[in-house]
């Protein structure tokens, strides 16, 4: 992996998934173990591949396994919040999977070994960090947040079979995930937003408009593998898009969620 798809990787590791878990109302104990398990991935990434990086890989695995174990308990099937949220618990180990094979040298279904590196980076955002946010605008927004709630996951869901079965619809799936997402933004700004807490409202302001520009490159990307049309490299997407929606996405987004999780549990308790 290359040092800066690592840093991103580690930015969704220690800091984005704990804060997302603790909105999504993960108990302690689960916490605790992705808390060891994310140390453990994350000194897995700069290690050369072979079998210490693997067995550090395999930790991280395992805690993402805890967390996906808690999706069920969710009342997932009655409410497309919940859904969302169910779902975003899921995708730290579609991450992990791909980080111990990543780190194996193990070209897993087929996937180069550069894809998978930036696979276990998508997985932590456009999968875990999206779905939640949508989760959680969906539980507190006004109209369109049940269309916000579902359209993240299924197009994060249609994304990666297009993975498996061609460019044009994972071509389809960015359109509907960057719908969504732009849904999600809008309704964010719109509804979310703490009238005595600047620093939230700012935060959410910058989650909502990097998401907005990092979506227009997610688009490009993929229509220009589906089609042959000139569009961003990689290593280009990896220095804006990942970067984009580790800081400005999903980082804000969570510190902004916790404030604002912060403020409605002050005014329960008063």
């Amino acid at each position: 992996m290359s040092a800066l798809v690592n840093l991103v990787v580690m930015t969704g590791m220690l800091l984005v998934v704990p804060l997302g878990l603790r909105l999504a109302g993960v108990p302690g104990g689960t916490r605790r173990i992705w808390a060891a398990g994310a140390v453990a991935g994350a000194a897995a990434l700069w290690l050369p591949r072979g079998p210490a990086a693997v067995a550090l890989a395999a930790c991280y695995a395992a805690a993402a396994l805890a967390v996906a174990a808690r999706a069920p308990r969710r009342r997932w099937r009655a409410d497309a919040a919940e859904a969302a949220v169910a779902l975003a618990l899921v995708m730290p180990l579609v991450a992990a999977t791909a980080l111990v094979a990543e780190r194996g040298g193990l070209h897993l279904f087929g996937f180069s070994l550069r894809i998978l590196s930036l696979t276990v980076a998508h997985f932590h955002f456009a999968g875990f960090a999206a779905a939640l946010i949508a989760g959680l605008v969906g539980r507190t927004a006004g109209p369109g947040r049940r269309a916000a709630a579902a359209s993240v996951p299924l197009g994060t869901l249609v994304v990666l079979a297009g993975y498996f079965t061609g460019e044009w619809v994972e071509f389809a799936g960015a359109v509907v995930l960057t719908a969504g997402m732009w849904l999600v933004g809008w309704l964010t700004w719109r509804d979310v937003r703490p009238a005595g807490d600047r620093a939230a409202r700012a935060l959410l302001l910058a989650s909502s408009a990097v998401l907005a520009a990092t979506m227009v490159l997610a688009l490009w990307w993929a229509l220009g593998e589906a089609s042959g049309l000139v569009h961003p490299t990689l290593g280009w997407m990896a220095a804006t898009h990942g970067v984009g929606n580790a800081l400005g996405f999903g980082l804000c987004g969570m510190l902004a969620w916790s404030r604002v999780k912060r403020d409605t549990e002050g005014r329960r308790r008063a």
